[in-house]
């Protein structure tokens, strides 16, 4: 496999769409949570992500309001505005046993340290696993494209994450960021493992 080192955003307009395709499960009461946490806890490594609401006024802020978490079989979407952040799932956070993989976790964290005091632990950035194959990009649908060749939209990213009800479209977006994170990730190991890639030229200086 030949890894490209950026791609523009023109580029990603010519690629095909690709949007998760597993379970989703809704988590809107602290009981829910300590069942998947208890789920959740089975497993060796899990994509993550969060959404916040929009603000559009000067000084107005909102608490993280949605937590993925996906692992092969589904993806877990903890509604926080609803529920805060259950004791289980800091645990979860913390546990260091368990590989949390995502984008920009630094920003995650420090929005969901607003709702409780946490310290992760086991957490793997990508922006920095990917430079080791090259890839200067950093923005999740750049290095997806570059290694999947297919487009993830952010056309829901600026939708109210609070709302009573989520939207089918709002709900897909949430998930397939957080399932994206764990494919980038699990792809990157196996080529690490095997040696089967190589890293594109520099392009020429014109």
């Amino acid at each position: 496999m030949i890894i490209e080192r950026t791609i523009t955003k023109e580029q990603i307009k010519e690629l095909p769409k690709v949007i998760y395709e597993g379970r989703m499960i809704l988590i809107q009461t602290e009981e829910e949570a300590n069942k998947a946490v208890d789920f959740l806890k089975t497993q060796s490594t899990l994509g993550i992500d969060s959404e916040t609401r929009p603000s559009f006024k000067k000084g107005q802020s909102h608490k993280v309001a949605l937590l993925q978490l996906a692992c092969k079989e589904c993806c877990f979407l903890f509604r926080l505005n609803m529920i805060g952040l259950p004791q289980s799932l800091i645990e979860l956070l913390e546990n260091e046993k368990i590989q949390k993989v995502g984008l920009s976790l630094r920003d995650d964290f420090m929005m969901l340290r607003k709702r409780a005091n946490l310290k992760e632990k086991g957490c793997i950035e990508l922006q920095e696993y990917v430079r080791a194959f090259g890839i200067q990009d950093k923005s999740l649908q750049k290095i997806y494209a570059l290694l999947f060749k297919h487009r993830i939209s952010k056309s829901q990213q600026l939708t109210n994450w609070e709302a009573d009800v989520l939207s089918d479209k709002q709900k897909l977006y949430a998930a397939t960021d957080a399932w994206a994170c764990l494919d980038i990730y699990n792809l990157l190991r196996q080529l690490k493992e095997s040696g089967d890639f190589e890293i594109a030229p520099m392009p020429a200086i014109i």
